[in-house]
């Protein structure tokens, strides 16, 4: 520690640190494609919520937009039902 600082993992290069061995050369690399993969796991999902949500919305639009055309066709026909038995009343 240096004046009252926390110290923090320093990032090597496991092919030019010095009395590593084979194995732990190989451990490490291991661990950081581990790494790497769990962060792109979390990237791809915050993705994946977001093309959810984004089909969802579509969907609920269509369908909400759907009933409200039947219910205009359902609205249409009862006014020509009225305008035919105010003829027929005539």
């Amino acid at each position: 520690e240096r004046g009252g600082e926390a110290a923090f993992a320093r990032r090597i290069d496991p092919a030019r640190e010095p009395g590593l061995s084979p194995e732990q050369r190989r451990m490490m690399a291991e661990v950081e494609r581990a790494q790497r993969y769990r962060a792109l796991q979390r990237r791809l999902r915050g993705r994946n919520a977001l093309l959810a949500l984004g089909i969802g919305a579509v969907v609920f639009g269509i369908y909400g937009y759907t009933f409200y055309s039947v219910s205009q066709e359902r609205f249409l026909d009862e006014l020509e039902q009225e305008a035919e038995a105010a003829r027929a009343r005539a």
